[in-house]
């Protein structure tokens, strides 16, 4: 009989510990600033539908996300808000677009999830009467305005950079003559305009949905190319194989429904592969 007991308990404090290791399971997700308020409600979902696995965010701009990743930091998932900084810690894509070799992707699992808007937004009642991207081009030259933009180590900044040169606008010239104040990410660049210390800014179609920002105009494919979100598992995940049902569930309509909601849109097939910024 007190075999039997001693097994039973044993058996018993086996499956207990199965069961605190499987609710110990935690992802590490990083992921761009501009996902903030939408990834945060999917991840509440899933989380409730998924009770064993924690969900643990670091939001910021994907440049320094991507040089966290780089200097060491634990990672399972990357969700970037440009092609680059994933190209560059991503080993198939190329010595052109990864110079330094960079092998952080796990082979197969990066996608492209979602498609993204950049929008000129400006503070209440507009108070300098911005028409459009055209307009704002003309007014800047002039010296009228104070626009805020993201760094150039931040996709929205790099995409920003391509419509001022797609309009022939020196950054430089106009940061040098104070016409331009910077943010390390677009929630930055969000909140200067929201608090009326800059004329405008470009930001995301998103981040202008959350912050109640009107949106003046949006930028084409042609003056900075298609704002793709690409996703993938790191190749040093602790738990791969919840990282990638993790992200499978981000292109399921459940989680679509709620990025759709904000701005972001489903990426269609037929369209051309991204214009890096």
């Amino acid at each position: 009989m007190k075999k039997m007991l001693t097994a039973a308990l044993t058996a018993l404090f086996a499956a207990v510990l199965c069961m605190s290791a499987a609710a110990e399971t935690e992802l590490v997700v990083f992921a761009a600033a501009s996902l903030t308020e939408t990834l945060t409600k999917i991840g509440e979902l899933y989380e409730e539908e998924n009770p064993d696995v924690t969900l643990a965010f670091n939001f910021d701009s994907s440049g320094t996300l991507k040089t966290q990743i780089e200097e060491g930091a634990d990672c399972d998932v990357f969700l970037s808000a440009g092609q680059k900084q994933m190209n560059e810690l991503d080993i198939s894509a190329g010595e052109e677009k990864n110079p330094d070799g960079l092998d952080y992707v796990k082979e197969g699992s990066r996608i492209d999830l979602l498609e993204n808007k950049v929008a000129l937004v400006v503070p209440e009642d507009n108070p300098k009467k911005i028409e459009s991207f055209s307009q704002l081009a003309e007014v800047l030259e002039d010296g009228e305005i104070l626009m805020a933009m993201g760094n150039a180590d931040v996709p929205v900044g790099q995409y920003t950079q391509k419509i001022l040169d797609y309009y022939g606008l020196d950054e430089a010239e106009l940061a040098k003559e104070g016409r331009i104040t910077y943010g390390t990410n677009v929630k930055e660049v969000t909140v200067q305009v929201l608090e009326g210390s800059v004329d405008c800014g470009v930001v995301y179609c998103t981040d202008a949905f959350s912050a109640g920002l009107d949106v003046i105009d949006s930028a084409t494919a042609e003056m900075c190319g298609q704002v793709i979100y690409p996703a993938a598992v790191m190749k040093d995940s602790k738990d791969p194989e919840a990282a990638q049902a993790f992200l499978d569930y981000l292109g399921e309509d459940e989680a679509m429904k709620l990025f759709e909601e904000v701005g972001f849109s489903r990426i269609e097939t037929e369209k051309e592969t991204e214009a890096e910024p």
